[in-house]
This record gives structure tokens, C-alpha cells and sequence, in this order.
């Protein structure tokens, strides 16, 4: 049902934007970062009824709004929202997605972290696709301004803190034109994959930590990290999604 969910979302972008990359891109961003706003609102729903209190989830989960949050703000930059027939698709998309992620979270987490695995898996594929066919324009063009404050000139805290299986600090993207700014996108999209693995391992409620709490940061991991068969796998079903 879940990969069915995905395979509907993704016919639908890929015929309507087929040859519409920027606005392909925005659609895309503006839906991708929906479930993240899901989890948050179900989380302080538990926390305010005092069911569960996991500050690590609530931190992890905006840190991944926020990155989602600067890919769609590099997309309109490009252009990706000029049109407004664009912006109405995306956001009556996201509004209905944002409730069907609600009561997916809220009745099995472990499924809606699934459907978000398959939506950032295809995410990644997409900009991989894009990257490899594009490469000698884009390192023609200069890098969006919001792309240069966010990744090289920014505050960095919350872009570590959504990649929760590197150590903090680790990765510090060079943005020098379009293609460096398209590449670290991709890249965020597999860090994303990797975290929404790790939320699917059965002990991660007791396990799973920020990439900055205090024991994480001293031994250098961040638990329950995700192996590279776990990601290869999540990798190897979001193409079949995207395929099919």
C-alpha cells in the first residue's frame, strides 16, 4: 500500500514536470518536507498528552524540515515557482499529504518512516539523474546565494543535525557553482534515506540520539547508525519505485 502511495506521487511529478526540472524540483521539495512537519505535529501531540517524550526525535525531525526547507527556498531561487499552477499543485499536494501522514505516524511509525524512506530514496535518484545529464551546464552557472549562506556561510548546528549516522562536523559541502549546490542536494536526500532506515530498526525508540547529544559527540557515533546493506536496500526499492 505504502510503495503503491509512493509510485501514484511520483507517476504524477514525473509525467506532469517531464521536461520541467525547476519546477519539477520545487513540487517535489515543497511535498518532501511535509511528513517531517507530521512527525513533529504527532510527537508534541504525545509529549503535550505525556504519552512519550523524546527530545532527540523533535530535534532530528526539524533539522530535516529545515534542510527541506532551504532546498525549496534554492528552488524558487531557480524559478520553480514562477507559475502559479505550480504552487497550487504543490500545496494542495502537501496539505493532503500532511494528513495522510498524520494518521499513517500515528498508528504505525515504523510505516511512515518507510513511506519517507521510498519518498527521499526517489529524491535522490532524481537529482542523481539530473546531476549526471547536466553536469557540463550546471558548472556553468553560479550558485544561488541562499545555497552559498546555507551550506558554506551559515550556521552549520542544524545541518549536521539531520545526519544522523555522520559525526558532527564531518561534512562541509564546497558550493563554488550549480552543480556543487545540485550535488549537495543529492547528497542530503541520501543522508535523509539513512536516517529514516535507522528510525525503522526495532530498538530505535530507546537508541536513536541527535548527532549532537552529549555521549554521541564522545564516542563519535550516533546510534542506531544504518548499515550500508540497510541503505543499499532502501536505495535498490526507491529505484524500483521511480521505474515503476
Amino acid at each position: 500500500m505504502i510503495r503503491f502511495m509512493v509510485s501514484v506521487l511520483v507517476f504524477f511529478i514525473d509525467t506532469l514536470y517531464r521536461d520541467r526540472p525547476y519546477q519539477r524540483f520545487y513540487v517535489l521539495e515543497t511535498v518532501a518536507r511535509v511528513p517531517y512537519f507530521s512527525f513533529l505535529s504527532v510527537l508534541h501531540l504525545y509529549e503535550t498528552l505525556g504519552w512519550w517524550r523524546k527530545a532527540d526525535w523533535l530535534k532530528v525531525h526539524f533539522a530535516e524540515t529545515w534542510n527541506e526547507l532551504h532546498h525549496l527556498l534554492i528552488m524558487e531561487s531557480l524559478g520553480g515557482d514562477k507559475q502559479w499552477i505550480d504552487r497550487f499543485i504543490a500545496q494542495h499536494t502537501a496539505l493532503a499529504y500532511y494528513w495522510v501522514v498524520v494518521v499513517l505516524y500515528g498508528t504505525s511509525p515504523r510505516s511512515a518512516y518507510y513511506l519517507m524512506e521510498l519518498i527521499e530514496g526517489h529524491a535522490y535518484h532524481t537529482y542523481d539523474t539530473f546531476v549526471k545529464e547536466n553536469a557540463a551546464q550546471l558548472k556553468e552557472q553560479p550558485a544561488p546565494q541562499v545555497a552559498i549562506n546555507y551550506y558554506r556561510n551559515g550556521d552549520l548546528y542544524l545541518f549536521d543535525e539531520f545526519q544522523t549516522c555522520t559525526i558532527p562536523e564531518s561534512r562541509r559541502p564546497t558550493i563554488d557553482n550549480l552543480y556543487d549546490v545540485f550535488v549537495n542536494i543529492r547528497d542530503d536526500e541520501g543522508e535523509h534515506v539513512k536516517t529514516m532506515v535507522a528510525c525503522q530498526n526495532p530498538d530505535a525508540q530507546k537508541t536513536f540520539k541527535s548527532p549532537h547529544t552529549q555521549d554521541s559527540v564522545a564516542q563519535k557515533i550516533v546510534l542506531p547508525p544504518a548499515s550500508e546493506q540497510e541503505v543499499q536496500a532502501a536505495e535498490q526499492e526507491a529505484d524500483l519505485v521511480t521505474m515503476g
